[in-house]
């Protein structure tokens, strides 16, 4: 048994991950911790105050007597807000808090992007520009170059978790262009866990999403690979053999 963990701010598609825990099939737990949203705006300020180091070490304690092994902020803008140099000293707290290997989904996607060779992505975000703009700088700054990006302008995660289907596969449609190796949408308020292979089928390309690709990180961290095509393009790598 595999026992991950995950701060996750608020509530918006937090069951995305029951369902990925389902969809995973192996010996893989996940553990999701609440932690305090505060004003759950997309704005610079306040998602600076998201994942603030006190927000995020007040639920690491649940983790560690749930026997995690890895934790991540489940939280993209939470992240990348902070730059490529502020996101490093955010999980190097939070690792230190919580006494266990940590990340956060911003490095998740690089992480991701790279595991599958999409050295170009397009970006369909439902942030503001200015917010998207910043993940697009976090991305290259990670080596990762953007062909295009598109913004929603919602100013809130509450909104976001409304989104059915056919809101998300606008999104990714719209943000598509044909240099991308890939399509990312970075926001883990989006329910995508149930969409992922008709995105990809729409798009004839693997499409990275925030919840799946926040656990991902965790296996990563963990050492583990599940081989779960329902989960995408991400998740068909052969398992690692352990002697």
């Amino acid at each position: 048994m595999t026992a991950l963990g995950f701060l996750y701010p608020g509530h918006s598609a937090e069951d995305d991950y029951p369902r990925i825990e389902q969809l995973l099939g192996s010996d893989i737990r996940v553990d999701l911790v609440h932690t305090d949203i505060g004003e759950g705006a997309h704005r610079v300020d306040a998602l600076r105050q998201l994942g603030a180091p006190e927000r995020l070490a007040a639920g690491v304690e649940q983790l560690r007597l749930a026997g995690a092994e890895a934790v991540v902020w489940a939280c993209t803008s939470g992240g990348f807000v902070h730059g490529w140099q502020g996101a490093h000293e955010q999980v190097r707290a939070l690792a230190r808090s919580a006494g266990m290997p940590a990340s956060s989904t911003s490095f998740g996607f690089v992480h991701a992007a790279k595991e599958i060779g999409a050295a170009r992505v397009a970006v369909g975000a439902t942030y503001p520009d200015d917010i998207a703009g910043l993940f697009a700088e976090f991305l290259r700054a990670g080596g990762v170059e953007v062909t295009a990006l598109r913004g929603s302008g919602v100013v809130s995660a509450a909104e976001v978790g409304t989104w059915g289907e056919a809101q998300v596969l606008a999104l990714a449609r719209d943000a598509d262009t044909p240099d991308a190796d890939a399509v990312l949408l970075p926001d883990t308020a989006l329910h995508t866990a149930a969409h992922l292979p008709a995105l990809e089928e729409a798009l004839g390309k693997p499409v990275l999403t925030a919840n799946q690709v926040t656990v991902w990180e965790a296996l990563r961290l963990t050492d583990r690979r599940v081989n779960a095509p329902s989960l995408g393009a991400l998740f068909v790598r052969e398992p690692i053999v352990q002697v």
